[in-house]
């Protein structure tokens, strides 16, 4: 039987933390979009002005019977930079920012005791937000599953494929 959840990541551009997740074991699917703003349905042109207050997001269903909201934490914040403020790498403003949106208070609560768990051996302090989940809209279909049909593209190869190899090499256990 399955047990059937939600969690929603943004660190940067969703077309890496999208690929990190669905490789992993216990994840169902991945999708990506915008949340985190003050306009309705916005384009992804609008996001990327950084004017709707959205940040690019994934949306992942996953069952947590064999895999954790924390491991999935875990492995979100080993896929990108949860120290740089509104920013990842080459990619500069809010809707790069680091921010996690947990859908009820168990989420929540074990973001935190990941975070309490992470920041001691991370140099910087983490800046990644920690907000309630509002509205999820889904990314143009061209941003959907981008790495993998895409990944003879230079910014997959160059930006994607050392995250890819991250991974494997740190959590090889959960990968699908």
């Amino acid at each position: 039987m399955q047990n059937i959840e939600i969690a929603t990541f943004g660190g940067g551009c969703f077309w890496c933390i999208e690929a990190v997740m669905q490789r992993l074991k216990g994840v169902i699917s991945v999708e990506s979009g915008y949340s985190g703003g003050f306009i309705k349905n916005p384009p992804y042109r609008e996001v990327c002005t950084g004017r709707t207050g959205h940040s690019e997001v994934i949306q992942v269903t996953f069952d947590s019977d064999i895999i954790s909201y924390k491991e999935l934490v875990l492995i979100f914040m080993s896929s990108h930079d949860p120290t740089t403020l509104n920013q990842q790498g080459a990619d500069i403003g809010t809707q790069y920012r680091s921010i996690i949106l947990y859908h009820n208070e168990n989420q929540h609560k074990d973001a935190l005791e990941v975070f309490q768990l992470i920041q001691p051996i991370i140099e910087k302090p983490i800046v990644t937000e920690i907000v309630p989940f509002e509205v999820f809209y889904k990314a143009e279909e061209e941003h959907q599953n981008y790495y993998n049909n895409n990944n003879e593209a230079r910014y997959c190869q160059i930006v994607i494929d050392p995250k890819i190899e991250k991974l494997k090499k740190l959590f090889a256990d959960k990968l699908a």
